[in-house]
C-alpha cells in the first residue's frame, strides 16, 4: 500500500493541494477522485479566514493525459461560511489556487499546454493535433483559448525596426514593429500609411533610433513624430538596388562582352522567341487587337500582352540547362571524332564510347549528340550570370569562374569599371566610422564613370543620404524584423485568411 501511495503521489503530483481518494480505470479514461485538503480559506470579498462548512459540491476537472489517456478528476470542494454579519458574500465556493481557477473546467497545468499548441497550430490544426494527445476539443475552442492567452508587455525599446507585410498582396497591408536589437515582436499596426507610424511612435515615447527599408513614407512619419531620433537604411536593401542596377547594365552592354561569348550551336529557343515578337508587333502595327493576335497566332493572351509590353526583341541569351548524364566522362572524345569526321554514324560511336566503359543507352547518346552537348565547349553567359559573377566575392568563385570574369571584363572596359565599384561599395557595407566620407568619394567616382544605370543608383543614395550614412557606420540593421516577417508568412498560411486582423496580431505577439 506505501509503494501504491507513492506511484500515485509520483503520477499525480501536479494534484499535490488535493487529497486524493481513490483512482479509477474507467477504459479509455482514469477517474480520480480527490476532495480539497480541511484547512481555512479567505472570504473572496472580505478576505477573513474561514473553516465553518455550510455543504459539499462535486466539481468535474480535466488534467494531463496519463498512458495516453483522458484524466478526469472529480473534487470535492467545500461552500463556506463566511463569519462576518456584514459582508455581502454569506456563503462561497473554496477555489484551489495554482490548480483551477473559477469556471474553468481544465486544470491550469492541462490549459497551459493546451495553450502552447494552439499558440503554434491556431484553429483546425490545434484540434486535430489534440484529439492525439487525448485532449479532444473543437477549432472555437482552440481560438478561445488563443485568445485568453495574455499578449506580454513589452517595455518601449530605444531600436526599432519598421517594415510592412502583405495581408492582401497589392490590396491590403500592415506594419510590423519590433526590437531591433533583442527581435522581440512590439505591435503591428493595420495598414502602412505615415499616419499609423507616426501616431504610434508619439504614444510611445523613448524611441531614439529607427531602422527601415528605403520607404519615404516610414521615413516622413519617422521625421514628423521624432525629428532628434536616428533613422537607419537597411543595408541589405542598399545591397539589393545596387543589384538591380548592376544587372541592368550588364544588359546594356551586352554586345560588348558577348564577342567573348560565341553562340551556342542551336539558339532556336532564342530565335523563335525574336520571331514571335515581330510576328506580335506586325499584327499590333496593322491595328489589330490583342485577343485577335492571341486567335492568330494561336498564343495565350497573356503572352500576346507580355510580348506587347517590350519595346524591342528580346536579346538575352538563354542557357540550357542539363543535368549529369552518363555521356559527359566521353565528351571530349566525341567531340574530337565528329571534328575529325564529321560523318561518323552514331551506332559507331556509342560502340567506342561502350569499349571505354560507358554503360547508358543508344538513346541517351542520341538526345545527347542532338541538343549539340559534345560541341558546346562554352556555355552560353546570360546577362544574369554574367551579373552573378560580379557580385559574388572573389574569395568565393571558383576557378573557372574567375578566369570567365576577366575574360568577360577585359572584352568591355564598362564592365571592367563596374566590378570595381562593386567590390568597393561591397566594402562599405561593413559598418565602421568613415563609411560615410568613402561613400561621398564612391559616388564622386560613379559620376564620372559612363554607367547611366548606377547614375541613378547614386541618386537614389543621395535623396536618403542621412538614413544611408547610418547605416553604414552603425550596427544597427533591419535583419530581424524581415525574420518576423517570414514567420509571419507562415502563421499567415496556417490561417489560410479565415482569421481576422485582430487574431492575426495576436498571433504574431504571441510568437
Amino acid at each position: 500500500m506505501r509503494d501504491f501511495n507513492a506511484l500515485i503521489e509520483t503520477v499525480f503530483s501536479g494534484l499535490s493541494a488535493l487529497v486524493i481518494e481513490e483512482v479509477a480505470d474507467d477504459g479509455e479514461v482514469i477517474r480520480v477522485a480527490a476532495r480539497t485538503r480541511d484547512v481555512p480559506s479567505p472570504c473572496p470579498v472580505c478576505g477573513v479566514l474561514t473553516g465553518k462548512v455550510h455543504g459539499y459540491h462535486g466539481r468535474p476537472m480535466a488534467d494531463v493525459p496519463v498512458d495516453g489517456r483522458k484524466v478526469v478528476v472529480h473534487v470535492q470542494v467545500r461552500r463556506l461560511v463566511c463569519p462576518v454579519l456584514e459582508c455581502r458574500r454569506q456563503t462561497f465556493r473554496e477555489q484551489v489556487p495554482g490548480l483551477m481557477e473559477r469556471l474553468q473546467r481544465r486544470t491550469n497545468r492541462l490549459t497551459s499546454q493546451v495553450s502552447a499548441v494552439v499558440k503554434e497550430l491556431c484553429g483546425r490544426a490545434a484540434a486535430r493535433l489534440s484529439r492525439s494527445l487525448a485532449v479532444p476539443m473543437s477549432f472555437a475552442t482552440a481560438l478561445r483559448l488563443l485568445r485568453r492567452i495574455p499578449i506580454p508587455v513589452v517595455r518601449t525599446p530605444r531600436v526599432v525596426g519598421v517594415d510592412d507585410f502583405a495581408l492582401r498582396r497589392r490590396h491590403r497591408y500592415a506594419t510590423i514593429i519590433i526590437d531591433a536589437e533583442t527581435g522581440e515582436r512590439i505591435d503591428v499596426l493595420p495598414g502602412r500609411e505615415a499616419a499609423g507610424l507616426e501616431a504610434w511612435l508619439l504614444e510611445h515615447p523613448g524611441v531614439e533610433t529607427v531602422c527601415r527599408d528605403g520607404s519615404a513614407t516610414y521615413a516622413e512619419a519617422i521625421r514628423r513624430a521624432l525629428p532628434d531620433a536616428v533613422q537607419v537604411s537597411d543595408r541589405w536593401h542598399l545591397w539589393r538596388n545596387l543589384c538591380d542596377k548592376v544587372l541592368a547594365e550588364v544588359r546594356a552592354h551586352a554586345s560588348c562582352w558577348a564577342t567573348v561569348n560565341p553562340a551556342r550551336p542551336g539558339g532556336v529557343h532564342e530565335q523563335t522567341i525574336r520571331e514571335r515578337w515581330h510576328q506580335i508587333h506586325d499584327l499590333l502595327g496593322r491595328g489589330v487587337g490583342l485577343l485577335e493576335c492571341s486567335r492568330r497566332l494561336d498564343l495565350a493572351l497573356n503572352t500576346v500582352k507580355r510580348y506587347s509590353r517590350i519595346p524591342e526583341p528580346p536579346a538575352d541569351r538563354i542557357a540550357p540547362r542539363y543535368r549529369t548524364t552518363l555521356v559527359d566522362p566521353y565528351r571530349e572524345h566525341l567531340r574530337i571524332r565528329r571534328a575529325t569526321e564529321p560523318a561518323v554514324a552514331v551506332t559507331q560511336l556509342f560502340h567506342e564510347i561502350k569499349a571505354q566503359g560507358y554503360t547508358g543507352s543508344h538513346n541517351l547518346l542520341v538526345r545527347y549528340l542532338t541538343q549539340g552537348r559534345a560541341e558546346g565547349n562554352r556555355p552560353v553567359i546570360t546577362p544574369r550570370h554574367a551579373t552573378r559573377l560580379l557580385l559574388t566575392h572573389p574569395e568565393h568563385l571558383w576557378t573557372k569562374d574567375t578566369a570567365l570574369l576577366a575574360t568577360l571584363t577585359s572584352a568591355c572596359p564598362e564592365t571592367a569599371e563596374l566590378a570595381k565599384f562593386v567590390g568597393t561599395f561591397a566594402q562599405l557595407l561593413t559598418p565602421e566610422k568613415g563609411n560615410d566620407a568613402r561613400l561621398t568619394e564612391w559616388i564622386a567616382d560613379v559620376r564620372a564613370a559612363d554607367l547611366p544605370h548606377l547614375h541613378s543608383f547614386c541618386n537614389g543614395l543621395e535623396l536618403d543620404r542621412a538614413a544611408v550614412n547610418a547605416g553604414l557606420t552603425l550596427p544597427h540593421h533591419n535583419g530581424r524584423t524581415e525574420g518576423v516577417n517570414t514567420r509571419t508568412k507562415r502563421i499567415m498560411r496556417q490561417m489560410h485568411g479565415r482569421a481576422g486582423f485582430d487574431l492575426l496580431r495576436h498571433r504574431i505577439l504571441l510568437s
